[in-house]
């Protein structure tokens, strides 16, 4: 897969803003969530890089950075939050599951790892009730 193809599988998200029906690839959800942390990390080293550039005194250094870096990173979170929102409900809806299932994000470390087994898994082949398989988006039988 080239870099190309690669952007767009990470951009996807952001095409599909607030799609919240249908299915989506475990390509398209890991993929969007690479880009999602390579943003937050190089947003992180340019304004904590900046930052720590200024002065001396490490603590006050270490809090100026996370006050100058978490601006940038808030912004992009908030553009970023109702397009993996998204992409996340889909990609339960691939595997047949309520969207609903994301409420156990709020149980921390069980609900976590439970949310991150669940969008590891494959999705149920073929057709769904949340629509046609995005791996196979026509039905190979109908010549069969």
């Amino acid at each position: 897969m080239g870099a190309g193809a690669m952007m767009n599988w990470m951009l996807m998200p952001y095409r599909r803003y607030a799609e919240f029906d249908g299915r989506s690839r475990r390509r398209e959800y890991w993929s969007f969530m690479l880009f999602y942390w390579l943003v937050i990390i190089a947003l992180d080293v340019v304004f904590g890089f900046n930052q720590i550039m200024r002065g001396p005194g490490s603590m006050m250094v270490a809090s100026q950075v996370m006050g100058m870096a978490s601006l940038p990173n808030a912004i992009f979170g908030l553009a970023s939050l109702i397009p993996h929102l998204a992409v996340s409900v889909r990609r339960l809806h691939d595997q047949d599951r309520s969207g609903w299932l994301l409420l156990l994000s709020f149980i921390p470390i069980l609900g976590w790892s439970a949310l991150f087994v669940l969008m590891c898994l494959e999705g149920t082949r073929g057709p769904n009730r949340f629509g046609p398989d995005p791996k196979r988006p026509y039905d190979m039988d109908a010549f069969g």
